[in-house]
């Protein structure tokens, strides 16, 4: 029985009128019985030698043998150094919110009162903050084709240097765990993007079997990568509610999520591009430096080892030589963080592809299309493969939502304001004088602005975003004249109740709303991965259809889906408005169109591309976690700036299907394409506004006022 009726319809999400209506419960919500509540003695010091800790309910010391450092399990080629996150420190400290020490308390502030009573003695030592004078934590190395003769027989060469900020996660809801020990096993409800792979970690860490632990994932506000791993935390309240025989909770506050949370980003790179006369791109070097922070968690070394997968984006270009290394520093381990090396990728080869453009004078929009791949499945040369795409396509249709006020930006190259600091020339131009400005082609009248006292620019994006990959476990079972979906993926906001009710009931045939879908509990399904890397949909949901086909035949109902991973695509237009006077950078207008294969629910698919550029563009425009030389974070939720709805710009979507062929129903990822687009656009916005000028992000208005003078 199969029926497709709930396949590509809009239908709005059933969890909104629960969470609404005051029905929801987080994490924080939860409460247990003679419950204790525990808090973290943090280092105030970047690097310091820890001499003696007073006055604790454990420090390291007495946990040791009973609870160890999370292992790292790197991808294939990446080499990483014996540098796992202690879950105490012991002999030192290597960040500023490291713990160091646990108490607890019969309430929240009671515990925090006795944390701030523990003394510890400290040994200051000089910390590293920039990640140039960092040792090496990670490598990973890429070549194919003959890079060198590419170089020296190239009729042009482009070099691009970038710095790229490290961001907070800031979920709405912080990180915490409850643990709770009753008849035999241990139960940890977690605020998580998964239920069994912090099981898992959970049971490596603390050297038990898997089958005592029960992990719950109940409502979860938001993740963002930040609670894709375990928290080191975790371990502890699992611990303590086992040693002391009480149910034991921990929520970090704000300020403690800001210091202790992985971060996302953080990385300096150079990209090289060798074309021939006519603008082919011969071939690509890359440069980059991966700020890992002080140790490594499951997941650090995974977003910088994805840009560098990425780095060819959504062209063919024969010959590659990329080299990664993360370094050491004295700050909070980084991790994934919504695109997880995507936007970083994207916005290191858009970025090129445009100063190539401004360097041969040729349309940047023109030298994209010399050099687009067009036929599918298609192997880059570092190594991964392309399932579908339509690239063109995509272009194609950003520009056409653009509409007839401007279908190209050119960019001349002009030798006389050109500067270089290496062999390779970073063109430039002065933007106040109109002449040499780069000019913008209106196929009509451009918009109604003060030309004297704003710049207006306009800058394309093409994106890839690999999703999938790994397997997902569901299971479908009649209840009543209803059915029961239980699945692998745990939701953080986006929605998966109504999306997996969708394709389970197109599958049999029925209406979503005879559908329930249970998540985030591993007693209720055996084995399962998580929502991470935009691959519910693509694992979770084709994991469910299997399930619902295997019903529907007469089977039990279930299924574990494997596949390679998927590849995503977009291209992303945006409008900037650049105030003269004062650097102020306004978003205008962004086109956001996406190919993530076969739409199952537009209306959400709508909603992730939407958040994720806002995401993108808080990136972009104002958000950077800034460390003074003594190591010390100085940003809070008092100056780092997320945008709010006053700079929310106007907004175009579209949808190009190119369904995948490697799962049942065609899907690909959809959550962080915003995100990956978004800041490439933008950048390159920019850029066209002020004449060839290239910033670093984010493009705060003092950055902005600067470079005009």
């Amino acid at each position: 029985m199969s029926a497709t009726v709930s396949i590509g319809r809009p239908v709005r999400r059933r969890e909104d009128e629960r969470m609404l209506a005051g029905r929801s419960e987080f994490l924080d919500d939860i409460r247990r019985e003679g419950m204790l509540h525990m808090a973290f003695v943090r280092s105030p010091h970047a690097y310091a030698k820890v001499r003696a800790v007073r006055g604790a309910l454990w420090s390291a010391a007495d946990i040791a043998g009973r609870a160890f450092p999370g292992r790292v399990d790197p991808p294939p080629g990446l080499k990483v150094a014996d540098a796992p996150h202690p879950v105490l420190a012991g002999d030192e400290v290597r960040y500023v919110g490291q713990p160091v020490a646990v108490v607890v308390g019969e309430t929240r502030a009671l515990a925090e009162d006795a944390a701030e009573r523990v003394e510890v003695d400290y040994e200051v030592l000089t910390p590293v903050v920039d990640s140039r004078a960092g040792s090496e934590l990670a490598r990973w190395e890429q070549r194919a084709g003959d890079v060198a003769g590419a170089f020296a027989a190239a009729a042009h060469v482009v070099r691009t240097d970038h710095v790229i900020p490290r961001l907070v996660a800031t979920p709405l809801e912080t990180r915490g765990a409850l643990a709770e020990l009753a008849d035999g096993r241990l139960t940890v409800w977690s605020s998580s993007q998964s239920a069994h792979r912090p099981r898992a970690q959970l049971a490596q860490i603390l050297g038990v079997s898997e089958g005592i632990l029960r992990v719950i994932v109940p409502d979860v506000g938001g993740a963002f990568g930040s609670k894709g791993t375990l928290p080191i935390e975790t371990p502890l309240v699992a611990l303590a509610a086992v040693e002391l025989k009480r149910p034991v909770k921990w929520v970090e506050d704000r300020r403690e999520n800001f210091l202790s949370a992985p971060q996302g980003r953080g990385q300096r790179a150079s990209v090289e591009l060798a074309l021939d006369a006519e603008g082919r791109i011969l071939a690509l070097r890359g440069r980059i430096l991966a700020d890992l922070g002080a140790y490594l968690l499951p997941s650090t070394a995974i977003p910088p080892h994805t840009t560098a997968m990425l780095l060819s984006g959504c062209y063919d270009i024969p010959c590659v030589e990329v080299i990664v290394t993360g370094a050491r520093t004295n700050k909070v381990p980084t991790g994934p963080y919504r695109g997880a090396g995507r936007p970083e990728a994207t916005y290191l080869i858009e970025t090129t592809i445009d100063a190539a453009a401004r360097q041969l004078g040729i349309d940047a929009l023109d030298l994209r299309r010399r050099n687009l791949v067009r036929s599918f499945p298609y192997k880059t040369a570092l190594g991964w493969t392309y399932d579908s795409g339509d690239f063109s396509r995509c272009l194609d249709t950003a520009l056409e939502l653009l509409g007839p006020q401007v279908k190209t930006t050119r960019f001349a190259r002009t030798s006389r304001f050109a500067r270089s600091a290496s062999p390779v020339p970073a063109w430039t131009a002065v933007p106040d004088a109109p002449e040499r400005r780069a000019p913008v082609s209106w196929a009509s009248a451009p918009p109604r602005v003060d030309r004297r006292e704003a710049l207006v620019g306009v800058g394309v994006a093409l994106c890839v975003e690999r999703s999938g990959g790994l397997f997902e476990h569901a299971t479908v079972r009649r209840e009543g004249d209803g059915f029961v979906v239980a699945v692998g993926s745990t939701p953080t906001g986006q929605g998966h109740h109504t999306l997996f009710a969708q394709i389970a009931a197109s599958r049999l045939g029925v209406d979503p709303s005879r559908v329930t879908v249970r998540t985030g509990d591993t007693d209720a399904i055996a084995d399962g991965v998580g929502s991470f890397a935009s691959r519910s949909t693509v694992m979770g949901g084709s994991a469910v259809a299997a399930a619902a086909d295997d019903l529907a035949a007469g089977g039990p109902g279930d299924a574990k889906f494997s596949s390679d991973q998927v590849f995503a695509s977009g291209a992303y237009v945006a409008v900037v408005e650049v105030n003269r006077s004062t650097g102020h950078v306004r978003v205008r207008r962004l086109i956001a169109v996406d190919d993530a294969g076969r739409i199952v629910n537009p209306l959400l698919a709508e909603g992730q591309v939407i958040g994720g550029a806002v995401q993108g563009l808080g990136g972009a425009l104002s958000e950077e976690q800034v460390h003074d030389e003594d190591g010390q974070p100085l940003s809070s939720l008092l100056d780092y700036a997320l945008l709010t709805a006053a700079e929310i710009p106007e907004f175009s979507t579209a949808f190009v299907e190119s369904p995948s062929p490697f799962n049942p129903l065609g899907l690909k990822g959809v959550a962080e394409g915003g995100t990956i687009g978004a800041p490439a656009a933008v950048a390159n916005a920019l850029a066209n506004a002020l004449g060839g000028i290239r910033i670093d992000p984010p493009f705060t208005a003092e950055k902005v006022w600067r470079a005009l003078r």
